[in-house]
């Protein structure tokens, strides 16, 4: 009778992990990118939350960099949508690559992406936007053989205690709208 329990109670035990990683698979599933292997939106968005209210707890800065491809209508006119998904997974690359663990990428949608750098204020985030756009330059995307040009625009905002995750996203995209207008190179 107690063989027979304890079976029944291993069943079950390995049942509820089976569950468990069903859960933890759909879970990441739900906070993943459908095409690159960082957040979608919503989950970014939820970070970025995080971010803020940690930040005004601890005192400690943490900014937002609000990147979007110069000109991505155009690589997908010239290299279809599967060089244009290549180009997004390059870029997604370049940037995981560069930050911290710390910090989180996430893709904002269509070809804007966000970074969450910890512990970095508004000048700390500037000037690793710019060591992102050089790790770039450096490391542009092949399709087909060709080397795909490929820059971005940014805008970098130190995130406060006032700002919910929606209006400090506004605020880091109207700096890249900023910077954007004031490169005359960068087509949208």
């Amino acid at each position: 009778m107690v063989a027979a329990l304890n079976g029944e109670v291993e069943i079950l035990r390995r049942d509820l992990q089976a569950a468990r990683d069903r859960l933890e698979l759909a879970e990441r599933a739900a906070d993943q990118d459908h095409l690159l292997p960082i957040l979608n939106r919503r989950a970014f968005m939820r970070a970025l939350g995080w971010h803020i209210a940690g930040s005004a707890r601890y005192g400690t800065p943490a900014s937002l960099l609000y990147c979007d491809l110069d000109g991505f209508k155009r690589i997908n006119d010239a290299y279809g949508h599967a060089g244009g998904d290549a180009v997004l997974a390059h870029f997604a690359k370049v940037l995981c690559a560069n930050v911290r663990d710390s910090d989180i990428v996430g893709r904002i949608g269509g070809d804007e992406f966000g970074v969450l750098l910890a512990h970095a204020n508004a000048q700390q985030a500037t000037k690793k936007a710019q060591a992102l756009t050089d790790a770039l330059t450096a490391d542009m995307p092949m399709w087909n053989g060709a080397r795909v040009a490929v820059s971005f625009s940014f805008g970098a905002f130190e995130l406060s205690a006032s700002e919910t995750a929606e209006t400090a996203l506004m605020r880091a995209d109207e700096a890249m709208y900023a910077q954007k207008r004031a490169r005359p190179t960068a087509a949208e």
